[in-house]
């Protein structure tokens, strides 16, 4: 099983703006928190107005702590899921599950973000086109 410290999980609140999110995209950590890894275990701080946020301190356990290094880069359930179960020796619907309701969790309380598009100055996103996405009228 994976998990974040009950203990340590003192805000309960979902993040602002977010809800248990549908597992179908790529995840990524949130820039808005910070991590240490401390005796095994996985520190994290969300940062709020540029000062850690003391009373929100989240632990993980090796499980969240595996997830959350790959999670340095986009991942999807799937991979993250598959190295649960190469790493731990669960089945692959075990490590699914878990996987899900980690990344549910990470997602309600902000620690994990789903990337957007990068975005380049001067070049319209991708799906724009025409002279409406360039600003011709």
């Amino acid at each position: 099983m994976i998990s974040m410290s009950p203990a340590s999980l003192r805000n309960s609140e979902p993040a602002e703006g977010s809800s248990a999110q549908p597992l179908a995209h790529a995840f990524v950590r949130s820039q808005s928190v910070v991590s240490r890894q401390i005796a095994g275990e996985t520190l994290i701080v969300p940062v709020r107005g540029k000062v850690g946020d003391l009373a929100s301190i989240y632990s993980f356990n090796r499980t969240g702590t595996l997830i959350w290094k790959l999670l340095a880069a986009p991942r999807d359930v799937a991979e993250l899921a598959a190295a649960v179960e190469q790493e731990y020796d669960v089945s692959p619907g075990q490590a699914q599950k878990d996987v899900e309701q980690f990344l549910n969790d990470m997602f309600s309380a902000g620690l994990v973000e789903i990337p957007g598009p990068a975005v380049v100055p001067g070049i319209a996103p991708v799906g724009r086109a025409g002279p409406e996405a360039a600003g011709a009228k």
